[in-house]
């Protein structure tokens, strides 16, 4: 019988395959297939050794074929296919791989995370390059059921390993019994947010957070782990407003609309029509409940015009971002989500005017002839930070006011 793990073929790239075989005796027998055997081989075998001897592995005959792959992907590969072997449950986590440290607010910019699959560690490696404001490892839809053990090694390795550049490290997990196994699998190696599929109950929410707050009380972790469950059924939208405040955590609600509308039975458009109900309902749950609304992906990738009218109708619903499956998407999401000029000039008097009456100890706030309250003080804050973080204003635009 043969062990597995990892992807081969003329089109891999930045991964490796591992094949472990069982002997009763001979020892171990390995076959190091890499271009770059002659500059790197005694290394790569050496953290092959390093591996074997961890989980006392005696006799095996053992094939990897290396395409390039990074220390972190070899060890996940390598891990994932002796675990199956074995049975052993000893994590294996040697010094190459260094802890992120990155903590983040409940009320960070979230306009943009972009999905990739769990199994690829090849689009992992630079994904934060492109700037998405999160970086979703995807454990769910985007990995065959086959999969999915050696998968959370990878993104396992990938949290600790991986520079994002300073994109929020998302996961999203699987359904039910599967999901909550996930989370022993991210929730000690520095995810900052776990996004909930098929969520249609706040009971849902309850089982992940006392999973976490188990791994966490044994492990001693202490920084934050924000929770952004995706409603995609007609129930899930009937039930958004319990599940967006469910939990102190619940930093933000999205919406799936491919399976929303499958459970309707209808077909995805992008005029949206069909979603027009449920995005509202699942905005006003989301504000009402003092979070973030997150709106669907697009998924046509090809179709930039499409996306930025997706956008521009998501954004006047007062969704707060959306998720994207290409990085192509980004800069579409990030151009058509950014305040306009208009809101941007708007904002800044308000916030100004706070400001002055602040200094003068005034307890009225006003702009001309208008009252302005704290929620539209806070609005115009919003509008300021997320121009900043588009581009479109300078940080220190209030220099320019002194």
């Amino acid at each position: 019988m043969k062990f597995t793990a990892g992807n081969c073929g003329p089109k891999v790239r930045s991964d490796c395959y591992v094949e472990i075989i069982p002997q009763e005796v001979g020892g171990i027998n390995l076959t190091l297939e890499s271009k770059v055997l002659p500059h790197y081989g005694d290394s790569i075998k050496e953290k092959i050794d390093q591996v074997l001897k961890f989980y006392e592995v005696e006799n095996v005959k053992i094939d990897v074929k290396d395409y390039g792959a990074f220390d972190w992907i070899l060890l996940a590969r390598l891990e994932s296919a002796i675990r199956l072997m074995t049975g052993s449950t000893s994590e294996y986590l040697p010094e190459i791989l260094s802890e992120n440290t990155l903590s983040t607010k409940k009320d960070r910019n979230r306009f943009s995370r972009l999905y990739l699959p769990g199994n690829s560690p090849k689009m992992m490696i630079n994904a934060g390059l492109h700037k998405p404001k999160g970086i979703i490892l995807d454990l769910e839809d985007a990995v065959a059921f086959p999969k999915k053990s050696e998968a959370r090694f990878i993104v396992r390795n990938a949290l600790r390993a991986c520079k994002f550049y300073g994109a929020e490290r998302m996961v999203r997990i699987n359904q039910g019994k599967m999901g909550l196994e996930d989370l022993d699998y991210i929730v000690p190696h520095g995810v900052n947010l776990i996004l909930i599929p098929k969520c249609e109950s706040d009971d849902q929410i309850h089982l992940v957070n006392s999973r976490i707050e188990a791994i966490k009380s044994h492990l001693a972790i202490s920084h934050s782990i924000w929770l952004m469950p995706i409603v995609e059924s007609a129930l899930g939208v009937a039930n958004a407003f319990s599940i967006a405040k469910a939990a102190s955590n619940v930093a933000a609600l999205a919406i799936g609309l491919e399976d929303y509308t499958a459970d309707l039975g209808t077909r995805r458009t992008n005029d949206a029509t069909e979603s027009y109900y449920a995005r509202c309902q699942l905005v006003n749950a989301a504000k009402a409940a003092g979070i973030q609304a997150i709106d669907s992906v697009f998924s046509d990738v090809g179709d930039q015009e499409a996306l930025k009218q997706n956008v521009l109708k998501s954004k006047s619903l007062g969704f707060d971002g959306m998720g994207c499956i290409h990085p192509r998407q980004i800069h579409v999401i990030h151009e058509n989500y950014a305040p306009d000029d208009t809101d941007i000039e708007k904002s800044k008097k308000i916030y100004l005017a706070f400001k002055d009456a602040q200094k003068r100890g005034l307890g009225v706030v006003s702009l001309g002839t208008k009252m302005i309250d704290p929620p539209v003080v806070k609005r115009a804050e919003t509008t300021i930070n997320m121009a900043i973080e588009t581009g479109k204003l300078d940080k220190n635009w209030e220099a320019c006011y002194e």
